[in-house]
């Protein structure tokens, strides 16, 4: 069976791959030890020419989000990026954006930064088409995530945003995109409303999802409705991680990261195929995050991908590591409640309880006084 690749980088030979990136991780510590001063003091005494192995990778210390958020508090009147960013205001940095708690994080020059195009192309998006985008384009960095790498795709973007559902319907119908970018329970809510207001949309026949859980009943679900929807697994700090496939058997991982599955709480590499937090070393410059453990459950599939791309594959997400959970798709840390709860003496204890799925969340706070 024929498949098409986004590049050759998905096909080449996985030890010329290895190779490829543990021939540049020392040099990544490096900048990262020198042009960040987060990580100055975080591989105080690594010799980056010693880290070119993944045993030696394994041996560094992990830097989990909750302990970014805090860095970047601790210094907001200095850096607000709590050191960890290697770039600054300015051309290096076009846009700042923040993520719940809040985190600052800064978008650098690259084209694509975030490397999405290559999942883009893995969910059927093809240069010279038109996308709507939902994802959010206030304050986070989703929706400029997606449109950066349509745009390095050769796509268009209608950027669309969440909310405003009948004028979603409107302008699918008169845009007619070829596909939808955003989460699965948005583009659920547009289907049924333009079912409602009797308006057809035939041109919406794929889709790139992200920011929440996509099980295999809302997948059927598409499909019956004419749309091949796939996922992604992305984040603000490191960018595409993984992506799904034609194949639909896991996640492939993106050709710019190197991805360790850990014991939750230590740095410790599980045996492959066992469930543990993913823990991602990305290759980009401008935010060099070594070892970011990013709280996700997963594990490691055997074997390739049927479609020919050679990259490891992870089962997808599996829960969390910690104790921070997604709300209609964002992010909402323990420290939040913390927070809240110290505004009100009388509070002894608090609770945050999330119920309902997906885009139906509702949170309710229970405080014992």
């Amino acid at each position: 069976m024929q498949h098409d690749h986004y590049d050759s980088l998905e096909i080449r030979d996985p030890a010329a791959r290895e190779a490829a990136l543990l021939q540049a991780l020392p040099g990544q510590v490096a900048h990262a030890q020198r042009a960040s001063a987060a990580f100055a003091r975080i591989l105080q005494g690594v010799d980056p020419a010693a880290v070119n192995t993944r045993q030696a990778l394994a041996r560094l210390p992990v830097t989990r989000k909750h302990e970014l958020l805090a860095q970047q508090q601790a210094q907001r009147a200095q850096d607000v990026f709590g050191g960890f960013a290697a770039i600054g205001f300015g051309a290096e940095m076009p846009r700042v954006f923040a993520s719940p708690g809040p985190i600052y994080e800064p978008e650098g020059r690259a084209s694509d930064y975030w490397r999405l195009a290559r999942s883009m192309f893995a969910a059927g998006f093809r240069p010279g088409e038109l996308i709507h985008n939902c994802f959010s384009y206030h304050f986070v960095p989703a929706g400029s995530m997606m449109e950066t790498g349509a745009h390095a795709l050769g796509c268009s973007v209608f950027a669309a945003g969440t909310g405003q559902t009948e004028q979603q319907v409107q302008a699918m119908a008169d845009l007619r995109p070829a596909g939808y970018i955003g989460t699965p329970s948005f583009l659920k809510i547009i289907v049924e409303k333009a079912a409602d207001m009797g308006v057809p949309l035939p041109s919406v026949t794929k889709a790139l999802f992200g920011g929440e859980a996509y099980p295999p009943s809302l997948r059927d679900w598409f499909l019956e409705r004419g749309i091949a929807g796939y996922q992604c697994f992305a984040t603000a700090d490191l960018g595409l991680i993984a992506y799904e496939t034609r194949a639909r058997e896991g996640l492939v991982l993106d050709e710019s990261v190197i991805v360790e599955i850990v014991r939750p709480g230590t740095g410790d590499p599980v045996p492959e195929g066992e469930v543990g937090e993913l823990v991602v070393t990305t290759l980009n410059p401008a935010y060099p995050l070594v070892r970011f453990g990013t709280g996700d459950l997963s594990a490691i599939l055997p074997g390739a991908c049927p479609t020919g791309r050679t990259n490891a594959r992870i089962k997808g997400w599996m829960g969390r590591a910690d104790q921070t959970t997604k709300v209609r798709g964002m992010f909402v840390h323990p420290g939040q409640v913390q927070a809240i709860a110290k505004r009100f003496p009388e509070v002894a204890k608090a609770r945050l309880v999330v119920r309902g799925e997906m885009a139906n969340d509702t949170m309710t706070l229970q405080v014992e006084t």
